[in-house]
């Protein structure tokens, strides 16, 4: 089971992939948004914005959000580091439920263009 400390890791780097990204992927990330990451088998709640590209995490809270992100995220740490790292597909990992991912439904339009 992946650790509290491992989750933070992997938001940073995805952070940092975020960054660098070009085309219409780098679009994508340009939004200006909450953000929220509850990693289920923990039950941590990393919080923050999505802003200039990246995902600046502010809070790590126990338990649930406390307060609605306008993109919301919610899986166990170990599908965490597995997305970050490449290892599982998101699309397939949304479809089949092991990633919740929730947002406005124009969030959701741009935000497709990452999978």
């Amino acid at each position: 089971m992946a650790t509290t400390e491992e989750c933070r890791a992997a938001l940073d780097k995805l952070s940092d992939t975020m960054r660098g990204a070009e085309g219409d992927v780098r679009s994508a990330t340009e939004l200006d948004r909450s953000v929220s990451c509850h990693i289920t088998d923990l039950d941590v709640t990393f919080t923050g914005r999505m802003a200039d590209g990246r995902i600046d995490v502010r809070e790590t809270l126990e338990g649930p959000p406390r307060e609605r992100a306008e993109i919301r995220l919610a899986m166990t740490g170990d599908d965490l580091v597995a997305l970050v790292a490449g290892e599982l597909n998101f699309a397939r990992a949304w479809g089949s439920g092991r990633v919740k991912l929730e947002a406005g439904l124009r969030d959701l339009l741009r935000l497709r263009k990452l999978l």
